[in-house]
């Protein structure tokens, strides 16, 4: 996998809203949704403290299916600091997304979890393409992974789940 400076600037927004999420009191998660041109369509963080299933990832596929065109939204890029979960990954191939670019794994996440002790999510940590094989999918991407695995350890602190 090759990525462009373009991709990485817009991986690094996503650390950017990762954070955003962690200064609201959610966990960590940052999503960009990118046209064909390279233009930002629309951009989001977690919300989970307002609305349990307020992710990133499935709140841009929604937009998306409102305010593009199918044409449109095939050609999208859907940048991301985590994998998506399978509610999301279902939410993307249904709205007919083009690709995903992500930072971390949902099996790393997991990892990470387990290392410090963590209570495991209620869903199965699986990859994209299981939950939506035709979807293209780049990831993770190393040169970014412990600034997000740094967020969420700070995430998971501040709850006290962890020292």
């Amino acid at each position: 996998m090759t990525l462009t400076e373009q991709d990485l600037r817009h991986l690094r927004r996503c650390v950017a809203l990762a954070e955003e999420s962690l200064n609201e009191g959610d966990q960590p998660f940052g999503s960009v949704l990118v046209s064909a041109e390279g233009a930002v369509l629309a951009e989001d963080h977690n919300q989970i403290h307002t609305n349990a299933t307020w992710h990133p990832e499935l709140a841009l596929a929604q937009w998306a299916a409102v305010n593009l065109s199918e044409t449109e939204r095939a050609q999208t890029t859907m940048y991301t600091s985590g994998e998506h979960c399978p509610m999301c990954a279902a939410a993307h191939a249904w709205a007919g997304l083009g690709r995903v670019v992500y930072i971390c794994s949902g099996k790393q996440f997991a990892s990470w979890c387990q290392e410090w002790g963590v209570p495991p999510s209620p869903v199965a940590a699986l990859a994209i393409n299981e939950v939506a094989p035709d979807v293209i999918v780049e990831g993770p991407v190393p040169e970014l992974m412990e600034q997000v695995r740094k967020l969420h350890q700070q995430y998971f602190k501040q709850q006290g789940l962890i020292n």
